[in-house]
């Protein structure tokens, strides 16, 4: 019998390991998140459960919709530092129609759809100013968004004049609780209706099942990652990231492509903003929001995006979100004071950036 060849096995081990480094390499954001979950379950009291974790999910929405819309950007070779204000503005705004439309006596519905509507539409206008800036007449992303930025705040400090936005139609806070369903075990399972209990003993065991705002979210996350992975806007996106000179040569229409992107990142802020309104029951001051366009990047870098363009998806940004939500969570449930979640994300984007830079090879590989 011929004695096995050596060479073989050298051969083997390297592709083998090759293999396990890059599988690291490009999930290891997600095999954080599983460990933290690990780690908490042990150090913090009652963090693995279902009320938790949709205390988790709740919390990120904003964020979750900011780091999609940054998502596109940052793939494009860009950044988006308005995203923040933009949301704060949007929020004021709906919050004032939606409160002066009630008090002149429309219906809760009209009400509320008008602010809905009518504050999406104002919060694509920053979006738009700034592709127009960046794609037309040159100026450097950081500095147009950083510019807008100013100008949100600015515009959301003057019509709120530094107070919540209160008195808001009382659907608002129902929408802005309500379930997709509920199960009681005195009433059985109910759509959408919550049951009506008396009891406190119901009423503390009362299982609320996904929230509405995260079933909304869902969809167009789901609409927006088809867009980005499976149709030729979502190619050209990628493109004009890898290289704009080559995307030029290709034929395609770099400038307005850009135009369409800061206008998507500002529509996911604009949708934020007026799900906060439902979240909060208010239109709240941009200074609540001033800090949500750097969390929102942090996850986007996370989630396995380059900030030189050309890499990232939609569903690594959901991983890096959730990472970083897990972690304020699970720090916040071990009794640490808030520095120390501001500490732990940076430590994990400084992380996330060197393993993009020194490591891009198995971070990106297919």
């Amino acid at each position: 019998m011929n004695a096995p060849d050596p060479s073989i096995s050298l051969n083997l081990n390297p592709s083998r390991q090759s293999k396990v480094f890059g599988f690291v390499g490009r999930n290891w954001a997600l095999l954080f998140l599983l460990f933290m979950m690990i780690i908490f379950s042990f150090l913090g009291k009652n963090f693995f459960g279902l009320k938790n974790f949709t205390i988790i999910v709740l919390g990120v929405t904003s964020l979750l919709l900011l780091a999609s819309g940054e998502t596109f950007v940052i793939i494009s070779g860009g950044i988006d530092l308005s995203i923040g204000f933009i949301m704060g503005f949007v929020c004021v705004s709906s919050a004032i129609i939606m409160r002066d439309l009630h008090a002149a006596g429309y219906s809760q519905t009209v009400s509320i759809m008008a602010g809905s509507f009518i504050g999406l539409l104002l919060g694509l206008i920053p979006g738009l100013i700034n592709g127009v800036l960046i794609a037309k007449l040159r100026v450097p992303p950081f500095i147009a968004t950083l510019g807008m930025w100013g100008i949100a705040n600015g515009l959301a400090w003057r019509l709120c004049e530094g107070f919540p936005i209160a008195f808001l139609p009382p659907r608002v806070r129902e929408l802005g609780m309500a379930y997709i369903a509920y199960f009681s075990t005195k009433k059985g399972f109910s759509l959408f209706q919550k049951p009506v209990l008396t009891e406190r003993s119901d009423i503390l065991s009362l299982v609320k099942i996904i929230p509405l705002p995260v079933l909304l979210i869902t969809i167009i996350l789901l609409i927006f990652a088809f867009i980005l992975s499976r149709t030729k806007f979502g190619q050209h996106t990628y493109s004009i990231g890898g290289s704009v000179d080559a995307s030029i040569r290709a034929g395609i229409n770099v400038p307005m492509h850009l135009i369409k992107v800061y206008v998507i990142s500002s529509f996911f802020a604009s949708c934020a903003g007026v799900l906060l309104v439902f979240k909060l029951d208010m239109g709240v001051h941009t200074q609540y929001t001033s800090s949500y366009e750097l969390f929102a990047i942090a996850a986007v870098v996370i989630g396995g995006a380059s900030l030189m363009g050309g890499q990232g998806s939609i569903l690594g940004t959901v991983i890096g979100v959730l990472l970083i939500g897990t972690l304020n969570n699970g720090l916040m449930m071990m009794g640490l004071p808030i520095f120390y979640r501001y500490i732990a994300v940076g430590c994990i984007l400084i992380i996330a950036v060197l393993i993009d830079q020194f490591f891009p090879e198995l971070v990106h590989r297919e």
